[in-house]
């Protein structure tokens, strides 16, 4: 399969219409509908419902859809490798990706970019923001050089800096809820109350054992991706979030506070990326940076 019939393919995914596609392609449509007939046929599958005469409209099937997700990925991968190896001259320059859920430790990413940025101008930064799950499977698939996770790492798979800060756990709450009296709170505190917590928890969770009752048992109102949606429901008074802490706006005029956990919850994080991995140059001077910061701190 050709990348340059992928990239026709997401172009009748995204356009519905091959008769629009072709024209952004700058192709006539008998040529266009040849290559995707085409591609059916290699694959043994159908991709596209085709629109009755009333309706041109074309959808995808599930295999379709699934072909459009890593049809993405594969022309995305593409595109990286082609600025890695055309950056790959004397002059450091290129793009550093890195993949990480929401933490005060994004302020390292910052700041090592920051550094990098007064010798190296021409490199440039992407974080692309999502839970622990994405940030893996990105990482798995090459599209991202580095991931910020939470827990054990795979010692035989990933390289790895051990980040000696660590994110308090607390919960979100109106400033007057009954529990913002409290200056920290017990897992009993919760029990009876409306929870908002995080989509991405696991078995291995921390706040399971934390809570000392079955997450079933809970009366969970609501979960989040992202605490700045989380943080607009508690505003509305739908329930307490457990979250990070120093992510939250609570100063001011807020309507919130933050009260941390008694006993005090942390979780550490880690820096990872793929064991036997090729940097670019830009990839490497960051990577050297990050290794210095972490050790100073």
């Amino acid at each position: 399969m050709e990348l340059r019939v992928l990239q026709y393919f997401l172009a009748v995914a995204r356009e519905q219409s091959i008769s629009a596609a072709a024209e952004s392609l700058h192709l006539s449509q008998p040529t266009l509908s040849t290559q995707l007939k085409a591609m059916e046929e290699e694959l043994g599958k159908q991709l596209f419902i085709r629109g009755t005469k009333g309706c041109r409209k074309i959808t995808l099937t599930e295999e379709g859809m699934i072909l459009r997700k890593r049809a993405e990925e594969i022309l995305e991968l593409v595109k990286k490798a082609e600025n890695e190896i055309s950056f790959s001259d004397e002059a450091v320059t290129g793009e550093v990706c890195i993949g990480a859920g929401e933490s005060q430790i994004i302020r390292l990413f910052a700041k090592a970019a920051e550094e990098l940025q007064k010798k190296y101008p021409d490199i440039h930064y992407h974080i692309f923001s999502g839970n622990a799950v994405y940030v893996m499977e990105q990482l798995e698939k090459g599209l991202i050089d580095f991931g910020l996770v939470y827990g054990r790492v795979d010692p035989s798979k990933y390289e790895c800096l051990k980040i000696s800060r660590k994110d308090v756990w607390g919960v979100l709450m109106r400033k007057d809820s009954p529990l913002a009296e409290k200056e920290a709170i017990q897992p009993q505190d919760l029990w009876d109350k409306p929870l908002i917590l995080s989509n991405q928890k696991s078995d291995d969770w921390p706040l399971t054992s934390w809570l000392k009752r079955d997450l079933n048992k809970l009366n969970i109102v609501g979960t989040y991706n992202l605490l700045f949606n989380a943080s607009l429901l508690t505003s509305e008074g739908l329930g307490y979030t457990l979250c990070f802490d120093g992510l939250a706006n609570v100063s001011g005029e807020s309507d919130l506070c933050f009260r941390p956990l008694s006993p005090r919850l942390e979780s550490e994080a880690s820096i990872v990326w793929k064991k036997y991995q090729v940097f670019s140059k830009a990839v490497e001077k960051y990577l050297d940076c990050l290794r210095n910061l972490v050790v100073e701190s």
